[in-house]
Order: C-alpha cells, then sequence, then structure tokens
C-alpha cells in the first residue's frame, strides 16, 4: 500500500491491485494541497465527518469517478439526496470487509454539520477509519479530541500508520496528539490538520519531537510515505 498527504486532512492510499481511496477531500479552497478537484482520480472517497473541511468536493469527484463513498449513514443518506448512487453507510464501532479491504469506523470527539441555505444541519457522529488492506492497518483518526479508548484502539489493532490532528482549538493540540500516538502504539505517524487556517497554524517538528524516535514523520505535499 502506498500512502500520502495532501494538506488539512486530506490523504491517499494506492493499494498494490490499483485501488484508489481518497480521504476528507477538501481540495477547492485548500490551499495547503496540490491536487485538483477535476483530475484527481479516486474509486473509493472515505468521509470522517460532515463538515465542510472534509466533504469537500467529494459529490463532483464521485459523479465524475464513479467512485463508491463510505461514511457515517446520515451522510451517506444526505449525499443520496445529491444525486450520489454508489453508497455505502456505516457507524461507529462497526466494521465491512469491502472488496478492496476492511474498515472500521472509530468514536471521535467532534461535530458533524453542514450548512444548507445558510442553516446548519447535522449529519450524526464523527469518526475515524481504521483500514486494513495488504496486509497493513492505516488509522485515519478523524478530528477528535484525546480520548482514553485510543489506548484499547492501540491495544486491538496493530497499526502501520496513523494520521493525526494537531492544529488545536478545533480538535488535539500537539501535546494531546503526541500522548494519542503513544496510546495507539502506530509504527508510524503523520500530523495532519494543521496550517490550513491561523487558528490551527502549529510547527509539526515541535509534534515530532515529542514521539519516539524514528516513529513521526511530516511528508512534503503529496510525498509518498514509506512505512
Amino acid at each position: 500500500m502506498k500512502a500520502s498527504f495532501h494538506g488539512h486532512a486530506v490523504v491517499r492510499l494506492e493499494l498494490d491491485d490499483g485501488t484508489k481511496i481518497l480521504i476528507d477531500p477538501f481540495i477547492t479552497g485548500n490551499g495547503l494541497t496540490d491536487l485538483d478537484a477535476n483530475t484527481v482520480e479516486a474509486d473509493v472517497i472515505l468521509l470522517t465527518h460532515g463538515h465542510s473541511d472534509h466533504l469537500g468536493d467529494t459529490v463532483d469527484i464521485a459523479k465524475r469517478t464513479g467512485a463508491k463513498v463510505i461514511s457515517t449513514v446520515e451522510i451517506v443518506n444526505y449525499l443520496a439526496t445529491l444525486g450520489l448512487e454508489d453508497l455505502h453507510g456505516m457507524q461507529p464501532g462497526g466494521a465491512h470487509e469491502f472488496d478492496f479491504g476492511k474498515i472500521k469506523m472509530t468514536p471521535a470527539i467532534h461535530g458533524s454539520s453542514i450548512d444548507i441555505d445558510g442553516k446548519p444541519f447535522t449529519l450524526g457522529l464523527a469518526t475515524g477509519l481504521l483500514i486494513t488492506a495488504d496486509e497493513q492497518t492505516v488509522y485515519h483518526v478523524g478530528d477528535t479530541a484525546l480520548y482514553s479508548d485510543m489506548k484499547l484502539i492501540g491495544e486491538r489493532h496493530e497499526i502501520d500508520l496513523a494520521f493525526i490532528p494537531i492544529g488545536d482549538n478545533f480538535t488535539m493540540g500537539p501535546e494531546d496528539a503526541a500522548l494519542a500516538a503513544k496510546w495507539l502504539q502506530a509504527k508510524n505517524v503523520v500530523p495532519i490538520h494543521y496550517n490550513t487556517f491561523p487558528l490551527i497554524e502549529q510547527d509539526p517538528i515541535v509534534f515530532i519531537d515529542m514521539l519516539d524516535k524514528d516513529v513521526g514523520f511530516v511528508p512534503q505535499i503529496g510525498e509518498t510515505i514509506d512505512f
């Protein structure tokens, strides 16, 4: 499996069979990304929650590529009203085997809503995503606070690569994120959800320095991550 980070919380995975997975495709309006919403390829789109900086360009990309969208039941039901058909709904705690691998949803302490005609609508619960394929497990923690069940997740799952938010204000800050990394026992950790907006400006190297040696890594945008 190949992984790459594309700014904010956007992550791409490419499996050995060529399947392309796109997570939280906030591309339009994301000044840190190297992706183009009009050309990015995707066979599967995974969404952690419904905020616009995560739902992003999902609808346009899915319509253009025919990608399957996997998220909470509330989010996929909303997307169905916008014309998407290849949808799969889940909830935190649930897992499902797809033809490309296994997805397990974990809790995330965060909101999940979207503005429609200027009014906010709640779209269920926020989540994290454990993706297991090619005999590897990647954990996109999603937008979340630190919570003690991360210890349990780390004990029950051998995590090869974890994407952990460090921006603070809306999610964990660097100190809590470092403790989350310790609890998750991830072999490799990449910080996400920082420096996109002034409120979440962070120095990722400060976070990396809090981790055990050779665990943390700050990739260049779009760089393939070796794990």
